[in-house]
């Protein structure tokens, strides 16, 4: 029981738990809340015949709204009524009022159309005085403005753009600002920037024909500032020369400021009136106008751009310099190419001095002396390449002279240039090339135009002339009456003279380059040093070895060499006296003309040796002996008759050459004439002498050592001279006497008769007589004398051998 009632209790609470889940879908459905998926959902459960009992629920609740409305129509049903009654009565009156009231809005429309004409006139007439009064305030604040830009435009037209620049800026801050409402004002606004811009163009327009200008002006600006330049160096140096305290205390005047003013170029040209002088001075500013750059400075300034406007103006004056600083590439030819380079680029750093010292900040010192730095490098390279095509020595002064001049000039505007003088020093070794390859010419033609002979002189006047070009001095020779002649040739004093113009060739370069007298000294020494040792040394040597210098011509250069170098110490004197230099200073160099003249001196005697040693050959070459002759002629060969005739002729004319060389020359040429007889004896290609000949030989050396003792040049002692023909004499004396015996029994003793006889060369000539009498003597084997003595040859000849041998084993 208890089981079955709490089932249906069970049961009673699902349907009461049923119904109230119904009770509460329809009252979110009556809510009209959405979506109702939910709802729906709980209504459809697993449940069956649920949807149908929902249905009814449903159903119910209409049938009960349905109830309700009935209920309140009935309740309010009596007052509709009511009202559409009362409703029907208004409409009548409603209708009788509309008539009156479009009646009397009729009437009082007719009557107020005359009001409001006079109203709307009045309004009218209210509008316009206002805006009239707006007008006139506006216009006051816009002619203000009106006018500052009508100034501008005017300013504009007459191009005072400085001004301008200030009125836009007027304009902008003060004026425009009140009105900038207006559309006028606006196009106003967009136009300033354009006219700014105007204006810059404008300005650097004019800027570019100034810089074009300047370009054009720079030679003319240039060669204005190296006048002054050089007028006043004149000045100074004359000035210099009348007080010499003055000298003393200022040595460098030509390096001093050139104007007094850095900003202006002074141009001073004198006039000559009945000893009157009358000065020009022209400033810069007349050769160029400089108030485009000044203008162009301030707009920039002002439009802020300044540091623009700098960075431009360098830049294209540095591309101006680069112009500037290349040289053309004829230049080199004229020195008018060279002063038209040096103008220009003084021209160039005077405008930069110029702008340095009038404007602030568009060049500055460091600015300059950058680009100074950098044009000198490249003016010292183009210097170094141009002056290096210069062979005329006239030309490398010139461009000296334009070069210091250039240096004073840029040095008196405070631009350094130690470099361009070290460059000098560089040049003035080129210079002095030059010097030395026209004198080497001079020379030439001075030694091919002198005849070699002694000068003759005819009387007193004559003689001064000679002596007044050269140093001589000869007291013998002063004693002499006219006419006489002196011992050296023309070329002498011609070449003295030649070596004093070296030397004031010298000294033009050395002069203006601020040395001491001691340097300007040491130079002009080193550079006639190096004409005496390499210029006149060589055309010297060149001399003597040419063909057609003969032995008359070499003794004459033998002389003139020896006065030459007499005459050094003189130049010396020359030199110390047009330099103020003392020859007792320590540092004083020496000339070195001893050593060069004593060097030619040595080349001449030595080609006198070669060419008579040849000429010795030549004769030799056309002696024509009879080697098989049986007897001699009983005289000497033609050819050495000749010969020594020759050399008789010759030893003559040495009489003036010294001692010693005449007396080296003729023992070397009777040494060499011993040899080549010698020689002759010797010969592979002779094979056979005879006796004969061996006689005909002693005849032609009997008449060489008569040569020898006649003593042909004077100061050998004794029989000198003949000890060059002991070792011919000697060994024909064996051969002639046919002294064997003693030669063998007394061979290697220093008391021995025939010392100067080597073995070797007797073995030689014993075998051409040998083989000379064998040929000879066919039937010598039937004759006992004869068969002796080819016995006793052949003795010796073994003899002989063995003691070649024995000296060749002891070697």
């Amino acid at each position: 029981m208890a089981r079955k009632s709490k089932s249906n209790m069970s049961e009673q609470y699902l349907e009461e738990n049923k119904d109230q889940i119904y009770e509460n879908a329809l009252a979110e459905i009556q809510s009209f809340e959405l979506p109702l998926g939910t709802t729906l959902r709980s209504v459809y459960d697993d449940q069956p015949n649920a949807h149908q009992r929902f249905m009814e629920k449903l159903d119910a609740c209409i049938r009960n709204h349905d109830r309700e409305i009935e209920k309140m129509c009935n309740f309010h049903h009596q007052g509709f009524v009511d009202a559409i009654t009362e409703l029907l009565k208004v409409r009548a009156d409603a209708e009788k009022l509309k008539v009156q009231v479009t009646d009397t809005n009729r009437r009082l429309q007719d009557a107020g159309k005359e009001v409001i004409a006079q109203t709307e006139e009045i309004i009218r007439c209210r509008v316009q005085q206002r805006n009239i009064t707006t007008v006139v305030e506006k216009l006051q604040l816009c002619l203000p403005v009106l006018e500052m830009y009508s100034k501008l435009k005017e300013q504009m037209n007459v191009k005072r753009y400085y001004s301008a620049l200030k009125t836009m800026e007027q304009l902008e801050n003060l004026y425009l600002p009140r009105v900038s409402q207006y559309r006028f004002c606006q196009i106003m606004i967009e136009n300033l920037p354009k006219l700014r811009e105007e204006i810059k163009e404008i300005s650097m327009s004019d800027l570019k024909d100034f810089l074009e200008s300047i370009r054009k002006h720079s030679d003319r600006i240039g060669e204005t500032a190296m006048k002054q330049a050089q007028q006043q160096k004149t000045f100074s140096t004359t000035l210099q020369k009348q007080n010499n305290v003055n000298y003393g205390r200022n040595m460098h005047l030509g390096r001093s400021r050139i104007l007094e003013s850095k900003n202006e170029i002074t141009l001073k040209r004198t006039f000559e009136e009945d000893d009157e002088h009358e000065e020009e001075v022209l400033t810069a500013q007349d050769l160029v106008d400089f108030s485009p750059v000044y203008r162009c400075l301030h707009i920039y300034s002002v439009l802020g751009d300044g540091e623009i406007f700098e960075n431009y103006y360098r830049k294209q004056r540095r591309k101006q310099a680069r112009l500037v600083l290349q040289p053309q590439s004829s230049m080199h030819e004229t020195v008018e190419g060279y002063r038209r380079y040096f103008s220009q680029i003084v021209g160039f750093f005077v405008v930069e001095d110029h702008i340095l010292h009038v404007t602030q900040g568009l060049v500055t010192r460091t600015y300059t002396d950058e680009l100074w730095n950098m044009a000198l490098s490249k003016i010292i390279a183009v210097l170094r390449t141009h002056s290096s095509y210069c062979s005329d020595p006239d030309l490398v002064l010139e461009l000296k002279n334009l070069i210091v001049v250039f240096a004073d000039t840029l040095q008196g505007y405070g631009f350094p240039v130690n470099r361009l003088f070290d460059l000098l020093f560089e040049i003035r070794d080129q210079y002095n090339e030059t010097l030395l390859k026209k004198w080497s010419g001079l020379f030439r033609d001075i030694f091919e135009a002198d005849n070699y002979s002694p000068i003759p002189v005819a009387n007193e006047e004559e003689y001064k002339i000679v002596i007044s070009k050269f140093p001589f001095q000869d007291p013998e020779l002063d004693k002499q009456s006219f006419p006489k002649k002196l011992p050296m040739s023309q070329s002498v004093p011609q070449i003295y003279i030649q070596v004093k113009e070296f030397i004031y060739a010298s000294l033009k370069f050395s002069e203006s380059l601020h040395r001491s007298s001691t340097e300007i000294d040491d130079m002009l020494r080193k550079s006639t040093n190096l004409l005496l040792t390499r210029t006149l040394s060589s055309c010297l040597q060149n001399l003597i070895k040419k063909p057609h210098i003969g032995l008359t011509e070499l003794v004459q250069i033998i002389i003139n060499t020896t006065h030459l170098e007499q005459a050094c110490k003189y130049l010396e004197d020359f030199i110390s006296n047009i330099t103020n230099i003392s020859q007792v200073t320590v540092h004083t160099a020496r000339l070195y003309g001893l050593s060069t003249f004593k060097d030619a001196r040595h080349a001449a005697e030595g080609e006198i040796y070669m060419k008579l040693n040849q000429k010795i050959d030549e004769f030799i070459q056309i002696a024509d002996y009879d080697w098989t002759m049986s007897e001699s002629d009983g005289r000497a060969s033609g050819y050495l008759m000749d010969l020594i005739n020759f050399l008789r002729s010759t030893f003559q004319v040495f009489t003036h050459l010294p001692g010693k060389v005449a007396q080296t020359a003729c023992m070397s040429a009777c040494q060499h004439l011993s040899t080549s007889l010698m020689q002759m004896l010797l010969d592979s290609e002779l094979k056979q002498i005879s006796m004969g000949a061996i006689q005909q030989f002693n005849l032609d050396v009997i008449q060489c050592e008569l040569f020898a003792s006649s003593e042909p040049v004077p100061g050998f002692q004794g029989d000198t001279l003949q000890l060059a023909f002991i070792d011919l004499r000697q060994l024909l004396d064996l051969f002639m006497v046919w002294d064997w015996s003693t030669y063998l029994a007394d061979y290697g003793q220093a008391t021995s008769k025939y010392l100067r006889v080597n073995p070797s060369t007797a073995l030689t000539l014993l075998e051409k007589m040998r083989d000379s009498s064998k040929k000879n003597n066919i039937f010598a084997q039937f004759r006992k004398n004869d068969r002796d003595k080819q016995k006793l040859i052949e003795t010796v000849v073994k003899q002989l051998r063995s003691l070649v041998n024995g000296m060749s084993q002891h070697t």
